[in-house]
Protein backbone atom coordinates (compact mmCIF):
# COMPACT_ATOMS: atom_id res chain seq x y z
CA UNK A 1 0.00 0.00 0.00
CA UNK A 2 1.54 3.55 -1.11
CA UNK A 3 1.86 6.59 1.26
CA UNK A 4 -0.55 8.88 -0.60
CA UNK A 5 -3.78 8.38 -2.88
CA UNK A 6 -3.13 11.28 -5.23
CA UNK A 7 -0.51 13.85 -5.78
CA UNK A 8 -1.52 16.88 -8.32
CA UNK A 9 0.76 18.57 -10.05
CA UNK A 10 -0.47 21.90 -11.84
CA UNK A 11 2.10 22.77 -14.68
CA UNK A 12 3.93 20.10 -14.41
CA UNK A 13 5.26 19.46 -17.52
CA UNK A 14 7.97 21.08 -17.34
CA UNK A 15 11.58 20.65 -15.15
CA UNK A 16 10.85 20.69 -11.68
CA UNK A 17 7.51 18.83 -12.41
CA UNK A 18 8.82 16.04 -13.97
CA UNK A 19 11.51 16.03 -10.88
CA UNK A 20 8.01 15.90 -8.65
CA UNK A 21 6.39 13.42 -11.22
CA UNK A 22 9.21 10.78 -10.86
CA UNK A 23 9.67 11.29 -7.22
CA UNK A 24 5.68 10.41 -5.85
CA UNK A 25 5.23 7.79 -8.81
CA UNK A 26 6.55 4.92 -6.03
CA UNK A 27 4.59 7.03 -3.54
CA UNK A 28 1.40 7.72 -4.69
CA UNK A 29 -1.33 5.58 -6.05
CA UNK A 30 -1.92 8.00 -8.92
CA UNK A 31 0.13 11.70 -10.03
CA UNK A 32 -1.78 13.61 -11.92
CA UNK A 33 -0.32 17.08 -14.13
CA UNK A 34 -2.27 19.84 -14.88
CA UNK A 35 -1.25 20.82 -18.73
CA UNK A 36 -1.58 22.18 -21.82
CA UNK A 37 -0.44 19.44 -23.58
CA UNK A 38 -1.12 15.58 -23.49
CA UNK A 39 0.82 13.48 -23.13
CA UNK A 40 0.82 9.82 -23.16
CA UNK A 41 0.23 7.70 -19.91
CA UNK A 42 3.23 6.81 -18.00
CA UNK A 43 2.51 3.58 -15.75
CA UNK A 44 0.51 6.02 -12.91
CA UNK A 45 1.53 9.05 -13.97
CA UNK A 46 -1.51 10.56 -16.15
CA UNK A 47 -2.06 13.97 -17.38
CA UNK A 48 -5.60 16.06 -17.40
CA UNK A 49 -5.77 19.39 -19.93
CA UNK A 50 -6.33 22.75 -18.59
CA UNK A 51 -5.36 26.18 -19.70
CA UNK A 52 -4.29 27.96 -16.25
CA UNK A 53 -7.74 30.29 -17.27
CA UNK A 54 -11.02 28.19 -17.35
CA UNK A 55 -12.87 25.63 -15.39
CA UNK A 56 -13.10 22.49 -16.80
CA UNK A 57 -13.39 18.94 -16.61
CA UNK A 58 -9.66 18.76 -14.99
CA UNK A 59 -11.50 20.06 -11.71
CA UNK A 60 -12.90 16.77 -10.76
CA UNK A 61 -9.04 15.20 -10.21
CA UNK A 62 -8.71 17.88 -6.84
CA UNK A 63 -11.10 15.93 -5.52
CA UNK A 64 -9.29 13.77 -2.17
CA UNK A 65 -5.76 14.92 -3.52
CA UNK A 66 -3.10 14.69 -0.40
CA UNK A 67 -0.98 17.68 -1.90
CA UNK A 68 -1.54 19.79 -4.81
CA UNK A 69 1.62 21.73 -6.29
CA UNK A 70 1.33 24.61 -8.49
CA UNK A 71 4.17 25.12 -10.45
CA UNK A 72 2.89 27.88 -12.96
CA UNK A 73 4.32 30.57 -14.35
CA UNK A 74 6.58 31.83 -17.51
CA UNK A 75 10.23 31.42 -17.19
CA UNK A 76 11.86 34.70 -16.06
CA UNK A 77 14.53 34.72 -17.95
CA UNK A 78 13.68 36.67 -20.72
CA UNK A 79 14.06 40.66 -21.17
CA UNK A 80 11.85 42.75 -19.01
CA UNK A 81 9.77 44.33 -21.69
CA UNK A 82 6.36 45.30 -21.14
CA UNK A 83 5.12 42.48 -22.95
CA UNK A 84 7.28 40.21 -20.84
CA UNK A 85 6.39 41.80 -17.84
CA UNK A 86 2.77 41.32 -18.28
CA UNK A 87 2.95 37.38 -19.42
CA UNK A 88 5.24 37.22 -16.24
CA UNK A 89 2.50 38.28 -13.77
CA UNK A 90 -0.42 36.64 -15.79
CA UNK A 91 1.11 33.18 -15.88
CA UNK A 92 1.71 33.18 -11.71
CA UNK A 93 -1.46 35.01 -11.18
CA UNK A 94 -4.30 33.62 -13.22
CA UNK A 95 -3.50 29.79 -12.24
CA UNK A 96 -3.40 30.94 -8.55
CA UNK A 97 -6.59 32.52 -8.84
CA UNK A 98 -8.40 30.04 -10.57
CA UNK A 99 -7.17 26.82 -8.32
CA UNK A 100 -8.22 29.18 -5.14
CA UNK A 101 -11.60 29.09 -6.86
CA UNK A 102 -12.10 26.04 -7.81
CA UNK A 103 -10.72 24.45 -3.81
CA UNK A 104 -13.00 27.43 -2.41
CA UNK A 105 -16.24 25.64 -3.70
CA UNK A 106 -15.14 21.89 -2.80
CA UNK A 107 -16.31 19.56 -0.56
CA UNK A 108 -13.28 17.27 -0.49
CA UNK A 109 -10.59 19.80 -1.31
CA UNK A 110 -6.89 18.82 -1.77
CA UNK A 111 -5.09 18.50 1.93
CA UNK A 112 -2.17 20.49 1.37
CA UNK A 113 -1.93 23.24 -1.26
CA UNK A 114 1.70 24.24 -2.16
CA UNK A 115 2.34 27.22 -4.32
CA UNK A 116 5.71 28.19 -5.93
CA UNK A 117 7.14 31.30 -4.83
CA UNK A 118 10.61 32.51 -5.51
CA UNK A 119 14.14 33.12 -2.78
CA UNK A 120 14.84 35.96 -4.93
CA UNK A 121 12.05 37.70 -2.88
CA UNK A 122 14.40 38.83 -0.50
CA UNK A 123 16.60 42.36 -0.83
CA UNK A 124 20.24 41.78 -2.77
CA UNK A 125 22.40 40.55 0.46
CA UNK A 126 25.67 40.35 1.06
CA UNK A 127 25.94 40.95 4.56
CA UNK A 128 23.88 37.84 6.32
CA UNK A 129 21.19 35.60 5.13
CA UNK A 130 17.52 36.40 4.71
CA UNK A 131 15.31 33.97 6.60
CA UNK A 132 11.27 33.80 6.82
CA UNK A 133 10.99 35.36 9.77
CA UNK A 134 13.60 37.98 9.91
CA UNK A 135 14.42 38.75 6.36
CA UNK A 136 13.87 42.44 4.09
CA UNK A 137 11.75 42.06 0.84
CA UNK A 138 13.49 43.71 -1.68
CA UNK A 139 12.43 45.97 -4.47
CA UNK A 140 12.00 45.90 -8.20
CA UNK A 141 10.35 43.81 -10.77
CA UNK A 142 10.77 40.38 -9.38
CA UNK A 143 9.99 41.51 -6.05
CA UNK A 144 7.13 42.83 -7.30
CA UNK A 145 6.11 39.80 -8.88
CA UNK A 146 6.64 37.36 -5.73
CA UNK A 147 4.59 40.14 -3.77
CA UNK A 148 1.33 39.70 -5.48
CA UNK A 149 2.05 36.28 -6.61
CA UNK A 150 1.81 35.41 -2.94
CA UNK A 151 -0.37 37.65 -1.83
CA UNK A 152 -3.04 36.30 -4.57
CA UNK A 153 -2.90 32.71 -3.23
CA UNK A 154 -2.73 33.68 0.64
CA UNK A 155 -5.57 35.95 -0.01
CA UNK A 156 -7.73 32.33 -1.41
CA UNK A 157 -10.11 31.22 0.65
CA UNK A 158 -9.80 27.71 1.33
CA UNK A 159 -10.51 26.63 4.87
CA UNK A 160 -10.23 23.20 4.48
CA UNK A 161 -6.70 23.27 2.64
CA UNK A 162 -3.55 23.64 3.95
CA UNK A 163 -1.40 27.00 2.28
CA UNK A 164 2.62 26.65 1.65
CA UNK A 165 4.24 29.27 -0.73
CA UNK A 166 7.89 27.63 -0.80
CA UNK A 167 10.00 30.07 -1.59
CA UNK A 168 12.41 27.97 -4.05
CA UNK A 169 15.62 28.83 -4.73
CA UNK A 170 17.80 27.76 -8.03
CA UNK A 171 17.59 23.70 -8.17
CA UNK A 172 20.57 21.97 -9.28
CA UNK A 173 19.75 18.80 -11.92
CA UNK A 174 21.38 17.52 -14.55
CA UNK A 175 18.69 17.63 -17.29
CA UNK A 176 17.50 20.98 -17.15
CA UNK A 177 17.37 24.56 -15.45
CA UNK A 178 20.75 26.88 -14.49
CA UNK A 179 23.12 23.51 -13.89
CA UNK A 180 24.00 22.18 -17.53
CA UNK A 181 23.91 26.12 -18.42
CA UNK A 182 26.90 26.65 -15.92
CA UNK A 183 28.74 23.18 -16.76
CA UNK A 184 28.59 24.65 -20.41
CA UNK A 185 30.31 27.59 -19.56
CA UNK A 186 32.71 25.19 -17.61
CA UNK A 187 33.27 23.16 -20.52
CA UNK A 188 34.29 26.03 -23.02
CA UNK A 189 36.92 27.49 -20.75
CA UNK A 190 34.23 30.22 -19.54
CA UNK A 191 33.29 28.88 -16.17
CA UNK A 192 34.95 31.70 -13.97
CA UNK A 193 32.96 34.14 -12.17
CA UNK A 194 30.33 36.17 -12.88
CA UNK A 195 30.95 39.88 -12.05
CA UNK A 196 33.09 40.56 -9.08
CA UNK A 197 32.07 36.72 -8.20
CA UNK A 198 30.83 37.86 -4.65
CA UNK A 199 26.76 37.45 -4.99
CA UNK A 200 25.16 34.41 -2.89
CA UNK A 201 23.30 31.91 -4.88
CA UNK A 202 20.37 30.44 -3.51
CA UNK A 203 20.29 26.51 -4.46
CA UNK A 204 19.09 23.64 -3.87
CA UNK A 205 19.91 19.86 -5.33
CA UNK A 206 16.23 18.43 -7.22
CA UNK A 207 15.93 15.41 -4.70
CA UNK A 208 16.26 17.69 -1.52
CA UNK A 209 13.33 19.90 -3.57
CA UNK A 210 11.56 16.62 -3.53
CA UNK A 211 11.80 15.60 -0.42
CA UNK A 212 10.72 19.25 1.38
CA UNK A 213 7.26 19.03 -0.80
CA UNK A 214 7.00 15.47 1.39
CA UNK A 215 8.05 16.80 4.75
CA UNK A 216 5.23 19.39 4.60
CA UNK A 217 2.69 17.22 3.48
CA UNK A 218 3.45 14.74 6.39
CA UNK A 219 3.20 17.80 8.84
CA UNK A 220 -0.26 19.11 9.09
CA UNK A 221 1.19 22.00 11.91
CA UNK A 222 3.22 23.26 9.03
CA UNK A 223 1.61 26.27 7.01
CA UNK A 224 2.89 29.60 5.49
CA UNK A 225 5.71 30.42 4.33
CA UNK A 226 9.22 28.50 3.38
CA UNK A 227 12.41 28.81 2.12
CA UNK A 228 13.48 26.08 0.07
CA UNK A 229 17.06 26.51 -0.89
CA UNK A 230 20.15 24.51 0.68
CA UNK A 231 20.94 25.51 3.92
CA UNK A 232 24.81 26.86 2.40
CA UNK A 233 24.75 28.84 0.02
CA UNK A 234 27.33 29.48 -2.00
CA UNK A 235 28.98 32.74 -4.01
CA UNK A 236 29.15 32.73 -7.10
CA UNK A 237 32.84 32.55 -7.58
CA UNK A 238 32.80 29.61 -5.11
CA UNK A 239 30.04 27.98 -7.14
CA UNK A 240 32.05 28.04 -10.17
CA UNK A 241 35.28 27.15 -9.15
CA UNK A 242 33.45 24.00 -7.46
CA UNK A 243 31.65 23.30 -10.85
CA UNK A 244 35.05 23.69 -12.98
CA UNK A 245 36.87 21.01 -10.25
CA UNK A 246 34.49 18.69 -10.54
CA UNK A 247 34.01 18.59 -14.26
CA UNK A 248 38.00 18.65 -14.00
CA UNK A 249 38.16 22.21 -16.21
CA UNK A 250 41.86 23.49 -15.91
CA UNK A 251 40.55 27.39 -16.11
CA UNK A 252 37.55 29.16 -16.52
CA UNK A 253 37.67 32.73 -17.86
CA UNK A 254 35.80 35.38 -15.79
CA UNK A 255 32.91 37.37 -17.37
CA UNK A 256 33.43 40.82 -15.95
CA UNK A 257 29.81 42.81 -15.10
CA UNK A 258 30.11 45.03 -18.34
CA UNK A 259 30.25 41.96 -20.53
CA UNK A 260 27.25 40.19 -18.87
CA UNK A 261 25.40 43.67 -19.97
CA UNK A 262 26.42 42.84 -23.77
CA UNK A 263 25.61 38.79 -23.28
CA UNK A 264 22.15 39.27 -21.58
CA UNK A 265 21.19 41.84 -24.81
CA UNK A 266 22.27 39.02 -27.16
CA UNK A 267 20.49 36.35 -25.19
CA UNK A 268 17.45 38.03 -24.42
CA UNK A 269 17.68 38.06 -20.58
CA UNK A 270 18.60 39.99 -17.58
CA UNK A 271 22.04 40.60 -15.29
CA UNK A 272 19.93 40.85 -12.10
CA UNK A 273 19.15 36.42 -12.72
CA UNK A 274 22.60 36.41 -12.85
CA UNK A 275 24.49 39.23 -10.36
CA UNK A 276 21.98 39.74 -7.40
CA UNK A 277 23.12 37.86 -4.10
CA UNK A 278 20.28 35.34 -2.74
CA UNK A 279 21.81 34.86 0.10
CA UNK A 280 18.65 32.75 1.58
CA UNK A 281 18.46 30.34 4.95
CA UNK A 282 15.42 27.97 5.06
CA UNK A 283 15.36 28.31 8.52
CA UNK A 284 11.70 26.85 9.00
CA UNK A 285 12.00 23.71 6.82
CA UNK A 286 15.28 22.93 9.18
CA UNK A 287 13.44 24.23 12.47
CA UNK A 288 10.81 21.36 11.34
CA UNK A 289 13.76 18.80 11.27
CA UNK A 290 14.10 19.04 7.69
CA UNK A 291 17.55 16.63 6.88
CA UNK A 292 19.21 18.01 3.98
CA UNK A 293 20.62 14.87 1.54
CA UNK A 294 22.74 17.76 0.10
CA UNK A 295 23.75 20.97 2.64
CA UNK A 296 27.49 21.51 0.50
CA UNK A 297 27.60 22.75 -2.69
CA UNK A 298 30.29 20.46 -3.51
CA UNK A 299 28.60 17.17 -2.56
CA UNK A 300 25.31 18.34 -4.60
CA UNK A 301 27.51 19.16 -8.18
CA UNK A 302 29.31 15.74 -7.87
CA UNK A 303 26.10 13.50 -7.13
CA UNK A 304 24.79 15.15 -10.25
CA UNK A 305 27.46 14.73 -12.52
CA UNK A 306 28.09 11.45 -11.18
CA UNK A 307 24.64 9.45 -11.40
CA UNK A 308 23.16 11.61 -13.99
CA UNK A 309 25.17 10.69 -17.05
Amino acid sequence: MKAYKKIILAGGNGYLGTVLAKYYRDLADEVIILARKQKPVDGNIHTALWDGETEAGWTVHLAGADMLINLCGKNVNCRYTEKNKREIVHSRVAPTQLLGRVISKMTDPPKLWINLSSATIYRHAEDHPQDEETGEIGYGFSIDVCNIWEKTFFEANTPHTRKVALRMGIVLGRSDSVFPRLLNLAKMGLGGQQGDGQQHMAWIHEHDAARSTQLLLDHPELQGVFNCTAPNGEKNADMMRIIRKAYGAPFGLPAPQWLLGIGAAVIGTETELILKSRWVMPKRLLDSGFKFQFEKAEHAVHDILSIRG
